[in-house]
Order: structure tokens, then C-alpha cells, then sequence
């Protein structure tokens, strides 16, 4: 019982101290932006965002008043079929031409269990803000021994709707899924 109560103490001063009033950046190499969708009402596709960067800032160790922020390349999607790429990149989807990014930016993080946090946020994509609810898990901290940086782990999950965004109303479902399931994973480095 004492050592559990010593443990939680030094993870809530390690939390803390790595936080407060910090701005994190999300480590490219050891992080993804994924989607999935699904085709047909029978298999999933999944693709990813190649080129996408996050910040983080906390001035509380509860991520009461953190921040988040989001942006992705819309030409760097990835289903590994270059003709389904293309075709989500076309007026079809995503219009990359005409809507090159995708942003997200939190309005509030609150507590939801065990590090588990509900994130609430705007999404803009393909030209369309809408809010959308989201849930981030932090995996833990830990002083990257590679260059000595505090490196800081999340996981975001959740689901929009391509109808919110307008995204592919040619194709209803179920050739493709209206849900839309998010999957972030990130290290996130403090700067």
C-alpha cells in the first residue's frame, strides 16, 4: 500500500512538473494519423495522413486548460492503392485541390477515468468546421534516452460522419461507410 501511494505521488510530480505551461510537439517519426472505413458492409479499408503535425500546450497538470492543435496534408493520404489515393484526393471526397489541409483545434479536455480524457474540438475538413468529441488516452512520460527529451505518449480514438463534411455523397452506404473511425497515436516531444 505505501509503495503504491510513493508510486502515484512520484507519477502526479513527474505529470506535473513535465506539463505545466509546456508546449509538446508531436515526434513525426513515432507518430500516425489513421482512418478507417468501411467498404461494402463486409471489410475494412484503412489509410493514413503521412504528413501531419500536433502541438499540445498545458499550463495544468490535469490537461484542464490544454490545447491541442492539428493539421494534415490532404495529398499525403495513404490507403496503399495509388488509384483509391487519387480518387479520395479527386472533387469525389476530399477536394485536395480545392481544401488542402484538414485542422483540428480542442475547445475543452476533461477527465474521464484512468488516463482517459474526453476531447472536444472543431474539425476542418473539406471546407466544413464541425464539432466533434473525441477520446485521448495518455500512455505515460518518459526522458527519451536518444536525445534526452522529455517524450510524452497519447492515443486519440473516436468516429465522425462523412455526411457531416460533405465528403463522397455519391457514395452511400454501404459501398462506404458514413462512420468514419479516428485513430492518432503520438510521442510528443517537450520544445
Amino acid at each position: 500500500m505505501k509503495k503504491s501511494i510513493i508510486t502515484a505521488l512520484v507519477l502526479f510530480t513527474l505529470t506535473a512538473f513535465t506539463l505545466t505551461g509546456k508546449t509538446w510537439k508531436s515526434d513525426q517519426a513515432h507518430s500516425q494519423l489513421m482512418f478507417t472505413a468501411t467498404h461494402m458492409g463486409i471489410s475494412d479499408v484503412s489509410g493514413t495522413f503521412n504528413d501531419f503535425k500536433a502541438t499540445l500546450v498545458a499550463g495544468k497538470p490535469d490537461l484542464s486548460d490544454a490545447t491541442i492543435e492539428m493539421t494534415a496534408k490532404v495529398a499525403s493520404i495513404d490507403t496503399r492503392v495509388e488509384k483509391r489515393d487519387e480518387h479520395l484526393k479527386s472533387e469525389d471526397f476530399l477536394d485536395e485541390k480545392k481544401f488542402p489541409e484538414l485542422n483540428f483545434k480542442s475547445t475543452s479536455i476533461k477527465p474521464a477515468g484512468k488516463n482517459t480524457f474526453k476531447l472536444n474540438g472543431k474539425l476542418l475538413l473539406h471546407g466544413v468546421t464541425k464539432p466533434v468529441a473525441l477520446t485521448l488516452f495518455y500512455i505515460g512520460t518518459i526522458k527519451n534516452p536518444m536525445n534526452e527529451k522529455l517524450t510524452a505518449g497519447y492515443r486519440v480514438t473516436g468516429t465522425i460522419s462523412r455526411k457531416d463534411f460533405n465528403i463522397g455523397v455519391k457514395f452511400q452506404a454501404p459501398l462506404i461507410s458514413d462512420a468514419i473511425r479516428i485513430k492518432a497515436d503520438g510521442e510528443f516531444q517537450l520544445e
